[in-house]
């Protein structure tokens, strides 16, 4: 396994990121039928305007000098949870602790406390990365719709 480092998005690469999520996310549209929600359903202009935000850091994970995924952080910095979406892994690159590595990575510059996601309920293999890193559920599940919910993780 190679080790990850976090590498912060420039403007410039937005386009970039914006095909990497529609990529990564379109086997999950695809089975979930989630076409409100689901990243790979949104527009460029969307990952543009939120990486807009003042509280928002777009970070590339590189597994050497490759761009395996993508994980933004939100930290408004006002006593709120900082909170991670979207993180994702490029098919490729998956099942080699990339993701668990760069929640890390997002831990050691942010703090490793106080910290929020949401995930699917239906894809256990996301539940059990985010247990395995200290995360628990907390009660909260939106039902999405017959295929999908939508289940809420703290981690303090």
């Amino acid at each position: 396994m190679k080790n990850i480092i976090l590498k912060p998005v420039a403007e410039e690469d937005i386009e970039t990121v914006w095909k990497m999520q529609v990529e990564a996310f379109s086997e999950l549209l695809e089975k979930y039928r989630d076409f409100e929600l689901s990243p790979a359903a949104e527009s460029m202009d969307k990952v543009a305007a939120r990486f807009g935000q003042p509280w928002t850091t777009y970070y590339f994970i590189m597994a050497d000098e490759e761009k395996a995924g993508v994980i933004r952080v939100v930290d408004k910095k006002d006593g709120s949870r900082k909170r991670i979406s979207p993180i994702w892994i490029m098919p490729e690159y998956r099942n080699k602790g990339y993701a668990q590595q760069a929640i890390m990575e997002a831990e050691k510059i942010y703090g490793s406390d106080h910290w929020c996601l949401d995930t699917i309920l239906q894809e256990k293999g996301n539940l059990h990365l985010y247990e395995k890193l200290g995360y628990h559920q907390t009660g909260r599940i939106d039902k999405i719709n017959d295929r999908m919910d939508i289940v809420y993780y703290e981690k303090d």
